[in-house]
């Protein structure tokens, strides 16, 4: 029996045309809160980015996150599990990307950075994301000493990508997107947030649905009771999925927890 409901936000929950969640996906959340369904967050966004949920936080739907992809997790102001980057992998990525001139974004718990940011960088984040406000710089990797790092997102190629793995063994990596890549703690992923969160309310995987359409949420959907793929994911997301609903903007959302009878 299903009783918790993790959603991603770009994409699933999201539209990446509106910028907003549909009418639709509140209807839906509402009808299954309703109903004694657990809904959590589950993204790659960092809490300081989490600013477009504003409708379901309101309507005191959300019971809990899993941000930057699994490695912090939270429920209102109890943080239930963080996890940093060795800092010796965090310097070498850094130095890394210093050295190629590549975009990278540095998450700390409650703060991000950018280093050599380009009108990549920019329109990505304003016209796809639709963050809306800019990323302060990060001039140099020394600014990272003695500094707690859990998520890094460097703007690498699949090849460059390739080049630096071998340097950090210790991380966890995940694209959802072909221009840039997430970076945690390995082990750090979208299933162990799901664990724990799961955990922490007396729930098993089991007894989960997960919602996403990126990369990065295939383990959470190969991991839970059912996983669900909206119609935008790729085929790879899709494949990954124990069903496919219709995209974000076509009530993906909605529809699909009316087909699985949980609402």
């Amino acid at each position: 029996m299903i009783k918790a409901l993790f959603f991603d936000i770009d994409g699933t929950l999201v539209s990446f045309r509106t910028h907003t969640i549909p009418a639709s996906t509140i209807e839906a959340l509402t009808a299954a809160k309703a109903r004694g369904l657990k809904i959590f967050i589950a993204t790659g966004r960092p809490p300081v980015l989490i600013t477009n949920l504003g409708q379901l936080e309101e309507l005191h739907l959300i019971d809990g996150f899993v941000s930057m992809n699994g490695a912090y997790c939270f429920v209102r102001s109890e943080v239930i599990y963080k996890s940093p980057i060795d800092p010796v992998e965090v310097t070498t990525l850094a130095a890394y990307c210093h050295h190629h001139q590549v975009p990278c974004i540095v998450v700390g718990e409650h703060d991000i950075a950018v280093s050599h940011t380009n009108e990549l960088v920019e329109r990505i984040f304003n016209e796809l994301l639709g963050v809306g406000f800019p990323i302060p710089p990060l001039a140099s990797p020394r600014e990272l000493q003695g500094k707690e790092v859990y998520q890094l997102t460097p703007f690498l190629t699949a090849e460059q990508e390739a080049e630096i793995r071998s340097q950090l063994p210790g991380c966890e990596f995940g694209r959802w997107h072909p221009a840039f890549l997430d970076l945690t703690a390995r082990g750090n992923n979208k299933q162990q947030g799901i664990d724990l969160m799961a955990r922490h309310f007396g729930l098993t995987p089991q007894e989960c649905m997960t919602f996403g359409d990126g990369g990065n949420d295939i383990p959470m959907l190969r991991h839970a009771g059912i996983g669900v793929a909206m119609g935008n994911a790729t085929d790879e997301v899709k494949a990954a999925a124990d069903y496919v609903t219709t995209s974000v903007d076509e009530d993906g959302i909605l529809l699909a927890l009316k087909h699985l009878s949980i609402i």
